[in-house]
């Protein structure tokens, strides 16, 4: 597929140093018309599975699957078409998972990201996590859906300890998981400046890298770099999860 101008565009997934298979996936999609191009821009997904060797990954890929697809077929603000391929994404798996019955349990984190006339939108559930870059300081755009974040923000425990908290890992709100499907969305589409440094990533990622050693990958080296040298860091520090990262940066001509 090609790529347009308007973007420094890498990916990279990993299946890390102790993981039999790889739970986590990733798509990006740009329609081949110009005309769709102009209407849709630019589409990036990345999810981690859950639910067994078998049912993790098959959910991975059916989230980022659907939620291509859905995108580009429904009509609308991409806003709009993000969030029914959420919800769409969310009914093929637990579809999937009442007709597999050895996949019960399966679902997925996920975080989507449309560009288009220089605007960002999102969808987000689960753990994986959407940063922005800009003007030197690297911002959170996602919050974690997950055990521990609900304690921190209940004041049960402190942020500095959630790292090494045993509930870490768990999440409260996942794609597939439950019937209160709610996934996260911005109130406005965020506008995009040239020199922005978009990244999505899965939790095998950032639970071992510093949001300063994050800067600095993305601030020193091309897309394509940032991806190799951070996911050495995190096989540095013994990789106990799969790795996924996508890296988009905003050049001067715009998102499309």
């Amino acid at each position: 597929m090609k790529i347009r101008s308007g973007i420094e565009l890498a990916n990279l997934t990993d299946i890390g140093l102790q993981r039999e298979n790889n739970e986590d996936y990733y798509g990006y999609w740009e329609s081949d018309s110009d005309e769709e191009f102009q209407r849709k821009g630019r589409l990036a997904i990345v999810a981690d599975g859950m639910g067994g060797y078998e049912g993790g990954e098959e959910a991975s890929h059916l989230a980022v699957e659907t939620v291509r697809r859905a995108y580009r077929e429904t009509p609308g603000d991409p806003q709009h078409a993000l969030l029914v391929g959420f919800q769409s994404a969310h009914a093929q798996i637990q579809q999937h998972a009442r007709e597999h019955s050895q996949l019960a349990g399966m679902g997925t984190t996920c975080t989507a990201i449309a560009l288009t006339d220089a605007q960002l939108c999102y969808a987000h559930i689960g753990d994986s996590r959407l940063y922005l870059l800009r003007d030197g300081v690297l911002a959170r755009l996602t919050s974690d859906h997950s055990r521990v974040t609900d304690l921190v923000n209940a004041g049960i425990i402190q942020p500095e300890d959630a790292g090494s908290h045993p509930y870490r890992h768990l999440l409260s709100k996942a794609m597939g998981v439950g019937d209160d499907f709610q996934p996260d969305v911005p109130e406005e589409p965020i506008p995009l400046l040239a020199g922005d440094i978009l990244v999505l990533c899965t939790d095998g990622l950032w639970g071992l890298l510093s949001d300063r050693e994050l800067l600095a990958a993305l601030q020193s080296l091309s897309a394509t770099d940032a991806c190799k040298e951070l996911v050495r860091l995190v096989k540095e520090r013994g990789a106990p999860d799969n790795i996924t990262l996508q890296v988009l940066k905003i050049n001067s001509n715009g998102t499309n």
